[in-house]
């Protein structure tokens, strides 16, 4: 087995092999001409993603500067919005639904290292996927660590650090991030804590 399927199967593996090094190197020549082009050239902006990523929706918005590891693992649905400074470390499949929406400094994280040093020194890596699932809206700062599954309708409130599932229809904060209560039908005629629509 090779490092990359070591690595795309959640074995143990070790980055700096050629074949993944190489893979990493031609996504950040990509994500530096994505992250230099003018606010304009916002068609030349989404063919770059297209070309980087696994699977796109018809309709995305990735704000610069974007960065990832290889791209090939990320798969996007349709109306996906990405504020400034996201960073998908996508060492395994990152799936994220339709209708999602990242706030500014959002980080998905696949990949870990080993706690003890040993191997961690020896260079040993591992990652676990990521799934989002439809209308989510991930606030700013937010963390999402490997092997998480974030339900349909979820809110994540802004600087969460999210180590576990979190299940649909649900409002998860904090660091740890814990579910602190189910999002209802009555939900809709506010568009701010008490403030109605």
């Amino acid at each position: 087995m090779t490092e990359k399927e070591k690595m795309i199967n959640g074995k143990p593996y070790r980055a700096s092999e050629e074949e993944l090094f190489s893979e990493r190197q031609h996504a950040k020549e990509m994500l530096f001409d994505f992250n230099s082009l003018r606010p304009t050239e916002l068609d030349n902006r989404n063919e770059i993603i297209r070309n980087l990523f696994g699977k796109v929706g018809g309709s995305f918005f990735i704000e610069p500067p974007f960065r990832c590891d290889y791209g090939y693992n990320i798969s996007i649905g349709e109306n996906f919005y990405a504020n400034y400074n996201c960073t998908i470390l996508d060492c395994a499949k990152v799936t994220i639904g339709d209708n999602v929406l990242f706030a500014p400094n959002v980080s998905l994280f696949t990949a870990g290292h080993p706690i003890h040093f040993e191997p961690r020194n020896a260079g040993i890596e591992y990652a676990f996927p990521i799934n989002i699932g439809n209308n989510v809206w991930i606030g700013g700062g937010v963390i999402i660590n490997p092997n998480v599954t974030i339900g349909d309708n979820v809110v994540i409130g802004s600087g969460s650090v999210v180590t576990k599932n979190i299940p649909s229809n649900s409002i998860g904060v904090g660091n740890p991030c814990k579910v602190i209560r189910e999002i209802t039908n009555n939900d809709k005629q506010y568009y701010f804590k008490n403030l109605k629509i």
